[in-house]
């Protein structure tokens, strides 16, 4: 296959609305019409009115939510083998999640909910497949070497795995390349990521989720 298509689906991102509670307080009194007679004014408890709704249920819930798609890269048409984009202005700061679809065969990078990367990148095969699941970055490694594969390089290495899958520089990410199951992807999208990437941060290898504006990545 020589073109890869990265799915950006459409959304509403619906606003956050905050409603604050209104304390409502009256007092009554009545004058008994016989002499000698009369009633106290007895005041009647505030009770407090709270905002409710799908609006406002949906405004915290969002607030809660720590991976929530926030905006996806404006991409032109499918990505293509050896294509990657990078935009992080004015993008504030958050907690930063890789995604990677083996069915679309694309890494999205997201900081605080918005997408700030995204390339094609080369996976594994049927006998040496990419393993799907969430993975923390168990540890870093700017100049490694496979010893385990003829000392190929990988540069930028982010390690996924007990028994060496990475995500990784050093790759010809071409139709007809594969990898052991490691996510290779072109270089100058991994000296990117691995530079504000730490240890524990989260990746999601998933086979066809697609995911719009508005959803909880995890």
């Amino acid at each position: 296959m020589d073109v890869i298509l990265k799915w950006i689906g459409g959304g509403t991102v619906a606003a956050a609305l905050v409603l604050a509670g209104v304390a409502i307080g009256s007092g009554a009194s009545a004058e008994n019409p016989l002499v000698g007679a009369s009633v106290s004014n007895a005041p009647v408890a505030a009770k407090p009115v709270h905002a409710h709704g799908a609006i406002a249920a949906k405004a915290i819930a969002d607030a809660k939510r720590l991976y929530t798609v926030r905006r996806i890269l404006p991409i032109e048409g499918p990505i293509k083998y050896g294509e990657w984009h990078w935009d992080d202005e004015g993008v504030p700061d958050g907690p930063l999640l890789v995604t990677v679809d083996l069915e679309a065969r694309v890494i999205s990078i997201f900081r605080g909910g918005y997408e700030i990367g995204a390339a094609a990148v080369m996976l594994g095969t049927d006998d040496h497949p990419t393993p799907t699941g969430v993975f923390p970055i168990l540890w870093k490694q700017r100049h490694n070497v496979s010893e385990k594969y003829g000392n190929a390089p990988m540069p930028w290495s982010m390690f996924l795995t007990s028994d060496g899958v990475a995500i990784h520089g050093g790759s010809e990410v071409q139709n007809g390349y594969a990898s052991h199951g490691c996510v290779g992807v072109p270089d100058k999208i991994a000296e990117r990521l691995f530079a504000i990437a730490k240890k524990g941060d989260k990746v999601v290898i998933t086979n066809g989720q697609r995911m719009s504006h508005g959803d909880s990545i995890i």
